[in-house]
């Protein structure tokens, strides 16, 4: 059994461990065995955090703290761009695996970068104002909208990302390659529109689209849709974005002669335009094919099939999410949202 210590060596030892010291060092500091130390600790310091063991970590709370308003202030995307700014500041030598593995504990989670439109200020405040303007439209109001657009559809691949399972240490196959073509892949335009009764008439756009191309279209396959779908020009709203084709006086005419009430769109807003979901949707349902098409004639059949055969109940889901669009704009004042 050790002897005794000496009363002075106790309160040494009480004194430093309320001062949060670790027992190495209250043990280089005394002469006092880990053991006992640890002992008096515990009889005596009820209030000291035990040690947990291991290696003390290399980020103190405060360059967590620092690293993650980095990214919060949007002043850092990157670990390796938080580990730049910060590793002036690191007592010992840190990685950027380090800093990964603190923002991941902290709550965060690194996610790719979504593309869209570049917003500006202009481009901001007028979301914003749209988005005011319709803040009291129901289902109701919305359901006299017909929303449009064009899209590109490639005959092989598409321009997203596809995902296949593997098995780990798999090497490369066949399956896990999604194959291009450096010349004669090809891709087609194609117009469309739809409504609370389901998808109109689409098209494909042969050439340049113009504002002359556009006005054929208005008037021959927008105006079958109004047909189709028992509508009088009256009782719709036509959505369009702000193309200078679809702006132009010849389209401007056009719409006026027929009698075409045109949303005022804002720029900028294809999250605010649920046909970017329905394009979405067919580019999907294409994919699901066994064999890429022969031809550009078979891609365009393949297209006609699928997009006629959206369902009604599809179209009104997004219509009815409109008001859900509009909030999400007032509430980041105009900027990004998640549509």
């Amino acid at each position: 059994m050790p002897p005794a210590l000496p009363d002075s060596t106790v309160n040494d030892i009480i004194h430093l461990s309320n001062q949060k010291l670790s027992i190495s060092l209250i043990h280089a500091k005394t002469g006092v065995s880990r053991s006992q130390i640890s002992k008096i600790r515990s009889a005596n310091c009820p209030g000291v955090q035990k040690s947990k063991g291991g290696r003390p970590p290399l980020l103190s709370p405060t360059h967590v703290r620092r690293a993650t308003r980095l990214v919060e202030t949007g002043q850092a995307d990157t670990a390796t761009q938080v580990h730049a700014a910060l590793k002036d500041t690191f007592l010992g030598c840190v990685s950027v695996q380090t800093i990964r593995r603190a923002l991941k504990v902290s709550g965060m989670r690194a996610v790719t970068k979504k593309k869209r439109p570049q917003l500006t200020k202009r481009h901001r405040d007028k979301r914003y104002a749209f988005a005011l303007s319709k803040k009291d439209w129901t289902v109701e109001d919305w359901k006299r909208v017909v929303w449009s657009d064009e899209t590109k559809i490639n005959r092989i691949g598409s321009d997203g990302r596809k995902w296949v399972w593997k098995k780990k240490g798999e090497g490369l196959s066949d399956q896990m390659v999604e194959g291009t073509l450096k010349f004669g892949g090809g891709s087609l335009m194609v117009w469309g529109c739809f409504g609370w009764k389901g998808t109109g008439h689409s098209c494909k756009i042969t050439g340049k689209m113009d504002a002359d191309l556009y006005v054929e279209i208005i008037e021959d396959e927008l105006r079958h849709s109004f047909f189709h779908w028992d509508y009088n020009t009256d009782d719709i709203i036509f959505q369009q974005d702000n193309d200078p084709k679809h702006t132009s006086k010849k389209a401007t005419r056009c719409f006026k002669e027929n009698k075409i009430n045109v949303m005022e769109w804002p720029p900028q807003s294809p999250d605010l335009n649920p046909i970017e979901h329905l394009w979405g949707v067919l580019k999907r349902k294409l994919a699901t094919y066994p064999k890429p098409p022969t031809s550009m004639q078979e891609l365009w059949e393949r297209v006609q099939v699928e997009w006629e055969a959206i369902s009604v109940e599809e179209c009104q889901k997004l219509v009815e999410s409109m008001p859900n669009r509009i909030a999400a704009v007032l509430k980041a004042k105009g900027g990004y949202t998640k549509y």
